[in-house]
This record gives C-alpha cells, structure tokens and sequence, in this order.
C-alpha cells in the first residue's frame, strides 16, 4: 500500500521532468557562440563611412606599429655591426701583437 502510494506521488515529478528535458533539448540555438546582434559582417553595413575610416585608422596605426618596430631593428643592427668592426680591429690588434 505505502508503495502505491509514492509511486503515484512520484511518477508525475519524473514525467513532468522529462518533458521539461525534452522541450529545452529540441528548442533551437537562436545565436551562436561569439555573437553580438550587431549586422557588421557584410552587406550594407559593410560599405558605410564609419566602418571604411575605422579600417582606414586600424591601418595606419598597424603601419605605424611595424614603422616603430623596424627602426629599432635597424638601430640594433647598426649597433651589432658596430660591435663587429671592434671586434675584427682588436682581432687584427692582436694578431699583429703575436707576429711581434
């Protein structure tokens, strides 16, 4: 009698939680992973003025960037070249202190 009970008292929680299941896992993904709503992709939006002179900026603040990064490359290799030339001049020093 007491398990007629509870398995009538329980049967309606379990079918209620399954059809609840059932609803959430059929229902569909209205935006994925990594959307923000906003229409910026392609189409219209694509050829406004903003968006052109936002890439425009992005642009010459990535040229600029690599601009800064070559003249400090180019000022570490004249660097080097310098510490080379001391080095084959003291090279020749020495050699020419051996021949001695």
């Amino acid at each position: 009698m007491l398990r007629q009970i509870l398995s009538s008292a329980i049967k309606p929680t379990i079918r209620n939680s399954t059809l609840q299941q059932r609803a959430f896992s059929v229902s569909v993904v209205r935006m994925a992973e990594g959307d923000t709503g906003a229409i910026r992709s392609g189409g219209a939006a694509q050829g406004d003025s903003f968006s052109k002179r936002e890439k425009a900026n992005e642009d010459l603040y990535v040229k600029d960037q690599e601009r800064q990064k070559l003249a400090a490359l180019k000022a570490k290799l004249e660097e080097q070249r310098k510490h080379l030339t001391e080095l084959d001049k003291h090279i020749d020093q020495l050699q020419k202190e051996s021949e001695k």
